[in-house]
């Protein structure tokens, strides 16, 4: 990376993944590409966009400090705990498993969590009206974020959306609480994750650190913007997101 071209495009890149994961999610779909783009190998590049978009969330969970005050710290601690876990699994099955067996299915859980994400308040009523005990929709929740952690470790993208499916289903109806916790558990795991591709040595290094500057302003306008837009309308910008990042990873998996 020499060229003026190539940081801006690369700056460009992360502020608009700094400000799409603090709305709805999708980030690395921006970053990855612009890395690949100005010649950074693909696994490189993988492991780079972590960590370029992780400041991102440390500005975005920053923006939703009042949301996460009011939710009990040993969930959020506990929670913290699951996606570190994740965050490190995933990244260990990055560094040794090739990343073209994973490719092949991440359209389909995009497209997934996109319309898990849209009935998600459906859900939620429905099993609201079975019952169940706190505890066990606990463990369910928590069974479930483990599994979007190693996803996350693994492969970046649509993270964000898989976590905000994951917490809708679970019943949080408060779209600005599900983005906070959405923010908070992709920063312990994306943080975690980078450091095991820090010890593999499989950053480069110039290109991150432009782009981790960049992600961090991005996340922390993204987290102003969101909250002032009605709820409603960020529920739009997160389906659309999904289903835009699912058409575009269908026509490269068939590409």
């Amino acid at each position: 990376m020499t060229d003026l071209f190539s940081i801006l495009l690369l700056a460009a890149a992360a502020f608009g993944a700094g400000v799409l994961n603090a709305i709805a999610g999708g980030g690395s779909f921006l970053t990855f590409p612009a890395l690949v783009f100005t010649g950074v190998p693909p696994i490189v590049a993988n492991a780079t966009s972590a960590l370029a978009v992780s400041p991102g969330y440390l500005g975005s969970t920053l923006g939703f400090r009042p949301e996460l005050r009011a939710l009990p710290s040993r969930r959020l601690g506990r929670e913290a705990a699951i996606s570190g876990l994740g965050g490190l699994l995933g990244a260990g099955l990055l560094l040794v498993t090739p990343a073209s067996v994973f490719a092949g299915i991440v359209p389909w859980l995009l497209l997934f969590a996109t319309a898990l994400f849209a009935a998600g308040p459906v859900i939620a009523r429905r099993a609201r009206a079975i019952g169940g005990t706190a505890d066990g929709a606990a463990h369910g929740r928590e069974a479930g974020l483990l599994a979007v952690a190693i996803y996350g470790g693994y492969f970046n993208g649509g993270l964000g959306i898989l976590l905000m499916a994951l917490y809708t289903v679970a019943g949080e109806s408060r779209i600005h609480t599900v983005n906070a916790l959405k923010n908070l558990n992709s920063l312990v795991l994306s943080w975690l994750s980078v450091v095991a591709f820090i010890v593999a040595g499989a950053i480069a290094w110039r290109e991150g650190m432009v782009m981790m500057v960049a992600a961090t302003l991005g996340g922390y306008a993204g987290a102003r913007w969101s909250r002032r837009l009605p709820a409603a309308w960020v529920r739009a910008g997160v389906i659309a997101t999904g289903l835009v990042m699912s058409a575009l990873f269908f026509r490269l998996a068939m590409g």
